[in-house]
Formats: structure tokens, sequence, C-alpha cells
């Protein structure tokens, strides 16, 4: 893995990297995983936490990690592993500061107004406004902010200017 670095050109990709560094159990998950493949498992083993789903989903999300099957034993199924993509970073962006307030809040709040407005957005999908624009204006925020959110929830992302849900197959 040495010399690949992760560019990041738009600000709203930060989500998942802060996010990551700032959990004691997802930090743990990434430097396992920048050494050796592991499997769901492994990490779960080795972690001693039930956040491994969850990591491993915000982790892929924000392109952290890559993943292959791993040829089991005979008679076994094959499980998925997982290892670290990236040892270096560069940003390579430029946004407002309410953009950059409104992410790191999103990245490293755990405030129950955020639980709020996911709840209220993936209604709002349920009845099929998915446009990321009329999100952010029917609710008082920034695409920034509607986009960061969905960078954190596992099972939302961004898609174009929309959101989508995702099969975490959980």
């Amino acid at each position: 893995m040495p010399g690949h670095i992760r560019i990041v050109n738009d600000p709203v990709e930060l989500v998942p990297l802060l996010m990551t560094f700032n959990s004691p159990s997802f930090k743990k998950v990434y430097e396992l995983l920048s050494k050796a493949w592991m499997t769901e498992e492994e990490l779960k083993a080795q972690v001693g936490d039930d956040s491994v789903p969850v990591c491993i989903q915000v982790l892929k999300k924000g392109n952290l990690v890559e993943e292959q099957w791993r040829m089991p034993k005979p008679g076994e199924k094959p499980t998925k592993e997982y290892r670290g993509t990236y040892n270096k970073f560069r940003a390579n962006f430029q946004c407002n500061l309410q953009d950059l307030t409104d992410i790191l809040y999103i990245s490293l709040s755990n405030d129950e107004n955020l639980r709020e407005v996911v709840g209220r957005i993936e209604a709002e999908m349920g009845n099929g406004n998915t446009s990321i624009g009329d999100l952010s204006r029917k609710f008082g925020v920034s695409p920034v902010f509607i986009k960061g959110l969905a960078k954190r929830i596992p099972e939302l992302d961004v898609k174009g200017q929309g959101l989508v849900l995702l099969d975490t197959g959980r």
C-alpha cells in the first residue's frame, strides 16, 4: 500500500474521514485494515465492538477500503475481506466557512437534532423526493449539509444531484 494518496476534491468527502478518526473503535478498525486483509469477523474479534459493520460501511462510502472474496477452505463459504486503501491524504478544495462548519458539525456531533433531520429526510425520500436541492430548501439547510448527512448515515448516499437508499445487506 505504500504511496497511495487519498485526494479529496469535495469537502463532503471529509465526513467519512472525520467520523473514522473521531471514534476510537473506527480508528482501530482502520489501523488494522491498513496492515492486513481482514474479514468482518476477524475485525470484531480484534476490536471487541459491535460497531464494525457500520465502520466498514462508512469506510466503503469514503472509498477508504477495498474488498475482495477470501478463498474458503473446502466445505466453507467464501467471505469478504477488507484492506485499507490509503496511507496519505491530500486536500484539493475550497469552500466557504459555513459549509466547513456544517461538515465538521455533521462529522463530529452526536446531537439529537441530526437524528430528527435524518428521520424527516428519510420520510421525504419515502414520498419520492430525493433531490438534494429540494430537500435543502424544504428543511432550510445547505445542499452540503444534506450531502454530509448522506455520507454519515450508512443506508444513504449521494448519486448525482439526489440521494439514494443503499442495500447494506444487514
